[in-house]
């Protein structure tokens, strides 16, 4: 694990309320609707990449998803969706890690990534993080990813990103996954700006 990287979100998870945090979504509704269309089974492995503290699992409890993991190499992010979700924390499992150094859990039957991996910079990162999803998704599974588009912001909280268009993500891939679409959308962020993403989903074959 980068010390350094996971001090840095250490410290925004510390200091700043969620609503201040330019990725923040009361309602994830892209990825409340691939997941609801997609994931007809409530007992289905949903994994919840760089999830921190965002809405998104809120949600999927009340929807009745009853097997969901989220990963953050934020302690603090994790803790506070813990104190957040109260009782209904314990129906979900929690996991404090680099994605890179991810260890051994149950096969995925989607794997949700929005704005995760466009912090990688490095080819080798890239490649890891493609070989841990090609590893983990079930086959028939769904690998959703959003990154920022190359119409996107150049850093996010002060850090360098990788941007992206349809075909550099698509190349990226594994190629045992079949491309089920694309979209992009504007976030608004609590500062009155735009942040144009990019949206992939996969289907492992």
């Amino acid at each position: 694990m980068d010390e350094r990287f996971q001090d840095h979100w250490e410290k925004v998870y510390a200091d700043k309320p969620l609503p201040q945090m330019s990725w923040f979504q009361e309602t994830p509704h892209l990825s409340l609707r691939l997941i609801e269309k997609y994931v007809t089974d409530k007992e289905a492995h949903i994994l919840d990449i760089g999830g921190g503290d965002s809405f998104l699992v809120d949600h999927l409890l009340k929807m009745g998803y009853t097997n969901i993991s989220v990963l953050d190499i934020s302690s603090n992010a994790i803790e506070r969706a813990k104190k957040r979700l109260a009782g209904q924390a314990a129906q979900v499992n929690w996991i404090v890690s680099d994605v890179l150094d991810l260890g051994e859990i149950p096969a995925v039957d989607f794997w949700h990534d929005r704005a995760t991996f466009h912090f990688l910079g490095k080819a080798s990162q890239k490649m890891k993080y493609m070989a841990l999803a090609e590893s983990l998704i079930k086959v028939g599974g769904y690998f959703s990813l959003g990154t920022f588009s190359d119409k996107g912001p150049e850093k996010c909280s002060g850090i360098p990103v990788s941007r992206y268009t349809e075909q550099e993500m698509e190349t990226l891939v594994p190629g045992n996954f079949m491309v089920k679409g694309f979209q992009r959308t504007d976030h608004p962020t609590p500062f009155d700006t735009f942040q144009n993403f990019l949206f992939g989903l996969f289907e492992k074959q």
